[in-house]
């Protein structure tokens, strides 16, 4: 019968323990089939866990630097923690581990992974290498509740939102890859795949903060870019929380009758509302915003879309990456031509907006912007 320490808001417990003068009143606990999820633990609540299971403190920091650092997921390969812990954090604490279940490898070199986590559930996750940039692209959410007309993963319920823990292990993973395909490891990280980043703040937030720990990957902030469809209080969150990543905002038209037709989030987060939103964030980040805006023939396309989106950037410190779409079978949106993005970016730098054009990268295996949703069973 395993013994587990937890808070007390989180399971019924048999017994109360003494531990001494601790901060927070940790209790003993007789769970025969739950454990504790070991890395949604900080430092300070492993010390407080060894220490009650008659450890001494120094092994949480070791414990703490394979959790992360290392990147361990098995208690067995600790070589340097005790036979008698290690039996100990088997018996109390599990991993939410996440496995590499299939890839893919593009025709330009993109691969795209399928992950299988810890219950089951699935998610997709992109390398993406250039010339000069090394990137990941991780999902937040399994699914994505915000239905957006163009993007396949919005044709899928949202199951649930991904862990902490989950999130590092793709960057991990997608490292591993870099590594091993090119002999380089990631230069950057991007939240564009699968669901919502915002919907699941406390999580992408967490993850974000140990991938930037020393402790941790040790990644700069400013090399991880966080991208949303447009949720203003939360975008004034990220203000409030001083956050140091990127900001990127799917815009996709700068008007909102067009903006409402292929993302219905825009009903309740309007231009206008969206504006007052990246000001603030702005005004307490001091962050540059990045305005994703796909173009779609004869939808966004002409050089009125153009003006407009000068227009709403000019009020907003900011940048545009204009991005190819990638069809999928559930909408019947087309990339528009390349000509006309070509005049559309053209008329945008005449204007001293700063532009760039994405291309689009493994559009063959479905890894492209746009295109991830889990197709196999």
């Amino acid at each position: 019968m395993a013994f587990s320490f937890f808070l007390a808001a989180q399971y019924d417990c048999n017994s109360v323990i003494s531990l001494g003068p601790v901060k927070k009143t940790l209790y003993l606990c007789t769970i025969v089939e739950k454990k504790i999820a070991i890395r949604e633990q900080s430092l300070e609540q492993l010390q407080e866990q060894l220490v009650a299971l008659n450890e001494p403190k120094f092994r949480s920091k070791q414990l703490f630097q394979w959790l992360w650092e290392k990147s361990c997921v098995d208690f067995n390969q600790m070589s340097n923690l005790s036979l008698g812990l290690r039996e100990k954090l088997i018996e109390n604490y599990f991993f939410r581990e996440v496995e590499v279940e299939s890839l893919q490898v593009a025709a330009d070199k993109t691969i795209k992974s399928i992950f299988k986590l810890f219950d089951g559930e699935k998610i997709e996750g992109v390398l993406i290498p250039t010339s000069d940039r090394m990137t990941a692209c991780v999902s937040s959410q399994v699914g994505c509740s915000l239905s957006c007309k163009f993007c396949a993963t919005g044709y899928m319920d949202r199951k649930r939102n991904v862990y902490a823990e989950e999130i590092y292990d793709q960057v991990v993973l997608i490292n591993r890859q870099a590594l091993k395909n090119y002999g380089q490891g990631l230069t950057n990280i991007v939240f564009m795949g699968m669901g919502e980043p915002l919907l699941n703040y406390s999580q992408v937030l967490k993850a974000i903060d140990r991938i930037t720990s020393e402790d941790g990957l040790n990644m700069s902030p400013r090399r991880i870019t966080v991208s949303t469809a447009g949720i203003a209080k939360m975008i004034k969150k990220l203000g409030d929380d001083a956050v140091r990543f990127n900001l990127a905002l799917s815009l996709h038209a700068a008007n909102d009758e067009k903006r409402d037709k292929i993302m219905p989030i825009n009903e309740q987060n309007s231009l206008e509302v969206l504006k007052d939103a990246l000001l603030y964030f702005h005004g307490k980040t001091k962050n540059q915003i990045t305005f994703e805006y796909i173009v779609f023939n004869n939808f966004n396309d002409t050089i009125e879309d153009a003006k407009e989106l000068a227009v709403f950037c000019k009020q907003i410190p900011s940048k545009v990456n204009l991005i190819e779409y990638n069809p999928i079978e559930m909408a019947d949106f087309q990339n528009a031509e390349e000509d006309k993005i070509d005049q559309f970016a053209a008329y945008l730098e005449s204007q001293n907006i700063s532009v760039t054009v994405r291309r689009s990268r493994g559009k063959d295996i479905d890894a492209a912007c746009g295109q991830l949703a889990i197709k196999e069973k």
